[in-house]
This record gives structure tokens, C-alpha cells and sequence, in this order.
């Protein structure tokens, strides 16, 4: 795909969207991060196309309900912790008692959420539009000073048809 003549659409869900989520960096022994703490996160995926379908659109916006879906179920009211957390098994017991929806992850953070986000909406956005549809880049928002965008690297990127 040529990406100088591809159309490029942005589909945002801002820190309004009540995506409130909490976790903990627990490798960052030196900062505030390692304590239990949340946001409400905002999120922006750009898909791209080098075809329009025949209505003329890149991809559905209104064909996006899965995606906001998956978000508010790993990102609403959720505790999300690094699957290598040594606290891993606390907050399952936290869970356990029913005082947390807990997530797991790899990894935790503004870039780990952007890399998962992509991963996710790329498998919906291929599936979706047999591939004419991939995800350029995913960005994660904590707040207004802080955010982290995921792009793959170049040889990732799908073919289009």
C-alpha cells in the first residue's frame, strides 16, 4: 500500500468516556508509579485504507461498538496488573472477595495499553473489512501532559487486497 495515497480516519474515546481504570508499574522502584494508582484513560486509533468500501468510508464508525466494548470491559472500573507482579496474587484475592475487576496483562502503562489497544483493534479492523482496514496507530492518553502512541513497526503492517 502506498500510505502518501491511503485515507486515514481517527476514532477517539475521550477521558469522558469514564474509562477509569488503576494499576501499578511495579518495576519502578524509584517512582511515585509504583503505587496503586488510575486514570481516566482517553484513547485514539487512526485506521487507514488504500480503498474505500462501497459507501465510500474507510471503516464504519458506527461498526466500532466491539471495540468500545472491549475497551470499557478491560478499561471501566478495573484493576489491571502485569502478569509478572509479585502483588499478582493479592490482587486475585482481592478479586476473589469481589472487590475488584481484575485484569491482567503482560505489562502495564500508557505504552502497554496503546500495544494491547492495537492488537485488539487490529485483529476487529481485519476481520471486519477482510483486511482493507488496518490500524496505523493506537494512543493512549493518562491525561492532557501525558500520553503514548504504538505504531508498528513497518514490516508488521498488513498487505492490503
Amino acid at each position: 500500500m502506498n500510505d502518501l495515497s491511503a485515507w486515514r480516519v481517527v476514532k477517539t474515546y475521550g477521558h469522558d468516556e469514564g474509562l477509569s481504570c488503576c494499576f501499578r508499574q511495579w518495576q519502578a522502584e524509584t517512582s511515585h508509579c509504583r503505587f496503586l494508582h488510575g486514570y481516566a484513560l482517553a484513547f485514539r486509533f487512526t485506521f487507514v485504507a488504500a480503498t474505500l468500501d462501497a459507501r465510500g468510508w474507510c471503516i464504519d464508525f458506527g461498526g466500532l461498538k466491539p471495540l468500545r466494548a472491549w475497551l470499557h470491559t478491560m478499561f471501566d472500573h478495573t484493576l489491571l496488573a502485569a502478569a509478572d507482579d509479585p502483588e499478582l496474587p493479592t490482587f486475585r484475592a482481592l478479586a476473589a472477595q469481589g472487590l475488584v475487576q481484575l485484569r491482567t496483562l503482560p505489562a502495564v502503562g500508557c505504552e502497554a495499553f496503546a500495544s494491547e489497544a492495537f492488537v485488539w483493534a487490529q485483529a476487529f479492523a481485519a476481520g471486519e473489512t477482510r483486511g482493507r482496514v488496518r490500524v496505523e496507530q493506537v494512543e493512549v492518553r493518562e491525561h492532557d501532559g501525558n500520553a503514548a502512541i504504538y505504531t508498528p513497526p513497518v514490516g508488521d503492517m498488513l498487505p492490503q487486497p
